[in-house]
């Protein structure tokens, strides 16, 4: 069974999240504190759910000490819906960021496409080198792109940027990370508008695939199900 961690001060809202995880066959455990967290992790939980505003400090914070420790998957749960709070929570190395008030089923959609991801890495450490989306694939020791099978012709730089997102399919990159992925084996840096055309020339080569997604104001994430 799916364990998750739920940091959460709100007693409602922890309550749904809680009945609707319980539906879902998870298995929750929830906290109201950050020291409360920090004694009840432990990592066989697949994933935390993070509240940002907490009695005893901020999200930020839990998370900083959770990646110093595991790369377990974190969704932050919050009313801040600036776009510095989301991209600073994602650039710590948050899995994916959801605004309050949210629907519970927006909710679900999130925690499994997480869930997923963690699945398909699990799969390629055994299928080395290959990675895959929907009807895209990418073999990494070839690397070659295909299509439906077929083989795509990218750039150096398309490749890198497909490589990065489908390596983090489920994931919202913000675009800054993306950018610090993509240096040039010269150190060259890329700079914000080559990214945004080199995105919509590898959407155009991959059929305007609808795989790709856009984070407006955030970014992107490679998405199975949209």
């Amino acid at each position: 069974m799916i364990q998750i961690l739920l940091v959460e001060d709100d007693e409602n809202i922890s309550f749904g999240i809680k009945a609707a995880l319980k539906r879902k066959e998870y298995a929750c455990t929830s906290c109201t504190t950050i020291e409360e967290a920090k004694r009840v992790f432990t990592d066989s939980f697949q994933l935390v759910l993070l509240d940002l505003n907490l009695p005893d400090g901020t999200g930020y914070e839990f998370c900083s000490w959770v990646k110093e420790r595991s790369q377990m998957p974190i969704i932050f749960l919050t009313v801040r819906d600036d776009v510095k709070d989301i991209t600073r929570g994602l650039d710590m190395g948050a899995d994916d960021y959801i605004t309050k008030p949210f629907h519970i089923a927006v909710l679900e959609s999130r925690i499994a496409a997480v869930l997923r991801r963690i699945g398909s890495e699990q799969n390629t450490e055994e299928k080395k080198g290959l990675l895959s989306c929907g009807n895209i694939q990418l073999d990494t020791e070839k690397m070659q792109a295909y299509l439906d099978g077929s083989p795509v012709d990218l750039t150096a730089l398309e490749y890198r940027l497909l490589y990065v997102m489908m390596e983090n399919k489920g994931r919202t990159l913000p675009r800054n990370l993306i950018l610090e992925k993509l240096w040039d084996a010269e150190g060259n840096f890329v700079n914000d508008n080559t990214l945004t055309v080199t995105v919509k020339r590898l959407r155009k080569k991959l059929l305007d695939t609808k795989y790709i997604v856009t984070i407006r104001g955030i970014g992107y994430r490679m998405e199975e199900c949209v």
